[in-house]
């Protein structure tokens, strides 16, 4: 682990006293760990129309969440070595150019299966981004500081997908689903300029040595740990319910309930400020209480909200009214649940936080896969699919959390056994 002076070296970047290079750091990294939602959010209102373009199945448009979330998972095992050992700034500008040239693949597509095959190459360079700005936040920062950054992250980064849907309902009003993916490629090379104004936070001493086929070795080491079964097994359970709610509900609200596309965005947005909301509150409440705390009690509320989900969307009771409620409290808990898990797993492994970062990132998505592919299996032109999906997913987040986190004792004791363990 780094000396306290080496701590207090990387946490420059963002704590420095010049208050717009700090904003200007902030506004980058969310723009980066954005890049995985924007990617599906922005299009979701015109899934039915591409599928009527490309002569596809609900079902089948589905698989291009799934098939996004296969690259997205999978590239991020890449990635993770790749940013301990060379740096962050260069890996992440190369995944950028593979997103950009994902994005175009995308608009140009006249089947939905060369569709689903440019959003894997999308998925495989936006994670890059994902991953490593994770890593260059725990680069900087602590435990619970670090899990502040994250949610104060997460909280700027929501506008993507708070607007995403709201723009491509509107692009989708003058123009065809094309543009959308056109202006992606856009968004892409705007970032690529922007993230070489942001500093290194991985110096070269602190870089690994060891080949990138060996460094992929420590994910086995890593699953061999507790700590990281219960971080990543809970905000796996929890992504299961996420990417479920993402693929089932355009279907669910537009085409079952004939909420009209444009209006789509507002219903999915309100769930985003819901999201934004709750990160505010854990930034405020992560350092006096603890993120392994706040964790536990989102799994709670994932439980409780989920089980509301499914008895929504099976029985019918209250209609669109109480479907979008429920599900919008049970994507709240993503403000309590998210960070603090993915700090968790961090904090135990400072000096390979590229790799636990991407091994983290991968079982969280990987989830999202089966979420998103188990809702378009069972599509049956009902809101019930994502029901029982999120229902399940609630439940699993509380007993993974219950099971394997690991007991409330000192921090530090924990992060030195863990650290020892994986040396």
């Amino acid at each position: 682990m780094p000396d306290s002076g080496a701590r207090t070296a990387q946490q420059s970047p963002i704590g420095t006293t010049d208050h717009g290079h700090s904003l200007r750091v902030m506004a980058i990294l969310s723009v980066l760990m954005g890049f995985g939602s924007i990617s599906t959010d922005i299009y979701l209102p015109a899934l039915p129309t591409m599928g009527q373009a490309l002569g596809s199945s609900s079902g089948t448009m589905e698989l291009t969440i799934s098939g996004y979330l296969v690259g997205f998972s999978l590239g991020q095992l890449l990635w993770g070595p790749i940013g301990d050992r060379y740096g962050r700034r260069l890996p992440v500008a190369a995944g950028i150019l593979l997103f950009v040239i994902g994005s175009a693949g995308c608009a140009l597509s006249d089947t939905a299966w060369h569709m689903i095959g440019w959003r894997v190459v999308q998925a495989v360079g936006a994670c890059a981004g994902v991953v490593l700005a994770r890593a260059m936040v725990r680069d900087m920062y602590d435990r619970d500081r670090a899990a502040q950054m994250l949610s104060t992250l997460i909280v700027i980064m929501a506008i993507a997908p708070l607007v995403g849907p709201l723009v491509g309902g509107q692009i989708l009003a003058v123009a065809s689903w094309h543009v959308i993916f056109w202006l992606l490629v856009g968004v892409g090379l705007l970032t690529l300029a922007a993230l070489f104004t942001l500093p290194e936070t991985l110096a070269p001493a602190q870089r690994s040595r060891e080949p990138l086929i060996r460094a992929v070795g420590e994910y086995g080491h890593l699953l061999r740990q507790r700590a990281i079964l219960g971080y990543a097994g809970v905000g796996a359970f929890f992504y299961l319910g996420v990417y479920a709610y993402i693929a089932g509900t355009p279907f669910a609200y537009i085409s079952y309930y004939h909420v009209p596309a444009q209006l789509y965005g507002l219903l999915f947005g309100s769930v985003i400020a819901g999201i934004m909301a709750v990160n505010m509150v854990n930034t405020r409440l992560v350092t006096k209480l603890g993120s392994d705390r706040l964790l536990r009690l989102g799994t709670a509320g994932a439980a409780i909200f989920g089980l509301a989900v499914a008895v929504a969307a099976g029985t019918g009771w209250g209609g669109l009214a109480a479907l979008a409620t429920t599900l919008f409290l049970f994507a709240g808990m993503s403000g309590l649940i998210v960070a603090n898990s993915i700090a968790g797993a961090l904090a135990r492994f400072p000096e390979r936080a590229g790799t636990a970062s991407a091994l983290v990132g991968a079982i969280h998505y990987g989830a999202g896969i089966v979420g998103s592919a188990l809702v378009g299996a069972f599509a049956d032109g009902t809101p019930w699919p994502v029901g029982w999906v999120v229902g399940i997913a609630g439940t699993g987040c509380f007993v993974c959390a219950r099971l394997f986190l690991p007991a409330q004792r000192s921090d530090q004791r924990a992060i030195s056994a863990s650290s020892e363990a994986i040396s």
